[in-house]
């Protein structure tokens, strides 16, 4: 079958399981449950309305409670107002066009709101995000199309391995200060490249900071600005904000995750904000309302009469407005020609405000998670593509089978990893962790190529502290329960948390602890999670003075602690694992240590799998196995 339809095929089918997924989760359950998993903001209040382009209503609503509940609302998204009045037939849906805090503005495509918004009991329900499935659908006919075009389709066709990629070779040697020589040879093959370059950057090596110094480079010979992209928000925001502090003029394309004043300060809503020509926006704007005000005398019972002054003035509000749009799209396209560098997530890339953009080159960070239909999404807008990533640590999320089982958990990082290993530099140094804790991956993921930065490789948490252990539950009778689909292990989450005790009382007896310690504790599965969480709470407490974390491996993905803790969880009498067998995500969760890595498992279920037997065996070698009976 040919590529794109190929893929656009595998994106249907897991368009249709995404879909089934999300009606199941969000027509089953109540608000309360939606609201606990983040899918529901209830109940909001109605902070401010104000008439937005063409037919839009903007409004801007705040969560009164449950503040402290991480949500999955995101800026672009579709989310759905409600009255709890009636659920069911009292709804309407919009776009998230900003999101602060507990604050978010949607766009209704209605000049006013329902009448049952006034009555109280509104909630915000995310919907089923179709805009995302709809530009990558669009990026695949796009790439289909232009594939066979001479010029348009030459990256294209490299991509597709249909040709291959080509090189400068007349660039002066690049140097600057602050990079190793991986680091450097992987900058000098980006700026060397026509078409590709891949930055191969295992945990802790300084893929960021090697790629910040390789747009730097690039932003001094292009003449307009540089695309640079990532799978998530946050690593956007990370990119975002180190390419500026290195000193080009970013421009973030939706909203920062996390937001510093610093980040808002590089979105085009902020630099809207700051243009000469706003105070004729805002003066605009107040003349519609106004318009608006007098049309809403006329809301309930009235004749004729009044019927055409409503009409009128809605009609005067609407011409306003669309003066304020034309003037907003000037102000956008000045503060555009400004930027040196463009930053986006994959779906980004295709706003409304950059949709007719085009670039020389195209930076994807993350590109080992991105789900290659949304990768094509930015690709399309550039003539040169830098991937980066690590096709080692996790892949994209799928959720059909079947789509997974034909190939759409294959990165296009990975097709040109192997495709065009001329373009691939791989980064050597790692500044994260003590040499023993990198040891195991560096031998089991990247070749032993990888060497640990002098001040990191002997650092200890305490003198004469073990940097790696693993404790062995086997025959401690501490076995796994199955709780819906997850799993829990209450007495490996109990012996955790008492072991972890122990280790920092020695900790502070030490006097070690002058600077403050952060601490990951992980866990493959969320009720494991639940129960790690209840053991501290029967043990009294989290310990003063830590600052400890609790989650799975997929949130701490590109994250790091001073000292991390690992409860496999699993125990049977059948070897089964269950997806502790992709290795990848232990190589993940091993590789947030900075110092002090501690790994908790029975041996007996674990060394069935020969990674995990591997795990064990070397422990052993390097003194660092201990039975959970020693400290029980």
């Amino acid at each position: 079958m040919d590529y794109f339809r190929k893929l656009a095929l595998l994106l249907k089918q897991e368009r249709e399981e995404d879909k089934k997924a999300f009606d199941l989760l969000s027509q089953n359950s109540s608000v309360q449950d939606r609201r606990t998993n983040g899918y529901c903001w209830y109940p909001v209040a109605i902070r401010d309305t104000e008439l937005g382009k063409g037919d839009y209503l903007t409004v801007q609503f705040e969560r009164t409670t449950h503040t402290e509940i991480p949500s999955a609302f995101r800026f672009g998204g579709a989310a759905t107002l409600f009255s709890n009045h009636a659920p069911k037939k009292d709804r309407m849906e919009g776009i998230i066009s900003h999101i602060s805090g507990n604050t978010l503005k949607i766009s209704f495509r209605t000049e006013d709101l329902p009448d049952w918004a006034d009555d109280g009991k509104l909630g915000i329900d995310l919907a089923f995000d179709d805009n995302s499935y709809e530009e990558m659908r669009k990026a695949l006919q796009l790439a289909d199309a232009l594939k066979e075009k001479r010029e348009d389709g030459r990256l294209i066709r490299i991509l597709t391995q249909q040709e291959p990629p080509d090189w400068h070779r007349d660039i002066p040697e690049f140097q600057t200060k602050g990079l190793n020589e991986s680091q450097l040879a992987a900058v000098r093959k980006i700026l060397q490249t026509e078409d590709l370059a891949i930055v191969h950057g295992p945990p802790g090596t300084g893929k960021t900071t090697t790629l910040v110094q390789a747009v730097k480079a690039l932003s001094q010979t292009e003449k307009g600005p540089i695309l640079v992209v990532a799978a998530s928000n946050a690593a956007v925001d990370l990119l975002s904000e180190k390419i500026a502090a290195a000193g080009l003029a970013v421009l973030r394309i939706g909203n920062p995750v996390r937001v510093s004043e610093h980040l808002q300060s590089l979105t085009l809503d902020d630099k809207l904000s700051l243009h000469p020509r706003m105070k004729d926006i805002r003066k605009m704007k107040k003349q519609a309302d106004e318009y608006r005000s007098l049309a809403h005398k006329y809301k309930r019972s009235f004749g004729k009469a009044e019927w055409e002054q409503r009409k009128a003035l809605f009609k005067e509000a609407k011409l306003i407005m669309q003066e304020v749009d034309d003037t907003l799209q000037y102000m956008t396209r000045d503060t555009i020609d400004r930027a040196q560098v463009i930053t986006a997530t994959l779906v980004g890339a295709a706003h409304s405000s950059i949709e007719k953009l085009r670039y020389h080159t195209v930076v994807l960070d993350e590109a080992t998670q991105a789900l290659e239909p949304a990768a094509w999404i930015p690709i399309l807008k550039g003539k040169k593509l830098v991937l980066a990533g690590d096709h080692h640590q996790l892949a994209p999320t799928v959720k059909s089978p079947e789509a997974a089982a034909n190939g759409l958990t294959v990165t296009l990082f990975e097709k040109l990893l192997k495709a065009y290993p001329e373009t691939v530099s791989m980064l050597q140094v790692q500044y994260r962790m003590n040499a023993a804790i990198m040891e195991f991956s560096n031998q089991e993921f990247y070749e032993n190529r990888l060497v640990a930065a002098p001040d990191v490789a002997d650092r200890l948490i305490m003198p004469h502290d073990l940097p790696f252990l693993f404790i062995d539950t086997a025959g401690c009778g501490f076995e796994e329960k199955q709780v819906g689909t997850s799993m829990s292990n209450p007495e490996e989450a109990a012996f955790l948390v008492k072991q972890f005790n122990q280790y920092w009382s020695t900790i502070l007896e030490s006097g070690q602890n002058q600077e403050p310690l952060s601490v990951g504790i992980i866990a493959p599965y969320k009720m494991q999670l639940e129960a790690i969480q209840e053991a501290f709470k029967d043990a009294g407490g989290f310990p003063e003075s830590a600052k400890i974390s609790i989650n799975t491996v997929d949130s701490f993905q590109g994250q790091e602690r001073d000292i991390i803790y690992i409860s496999m969880t699993r125990s049977n009498n059948d070897n089964r694992i269950g997806f502790l067998s992709e290795i990848r995500r232990m190589n993940v969760a091993m590789t947030r240590a900075k110092m002090k890595l501690v790994i908790i498992g029975d041996s007996s279920t674990l060394a069935q799998h020969a990674f995990y037997a591997r795990l064990i065996e070397l422990a052993e070698k390097r003194n660092a196995y201990k039975s959970a009976w020693e400290f029980l």
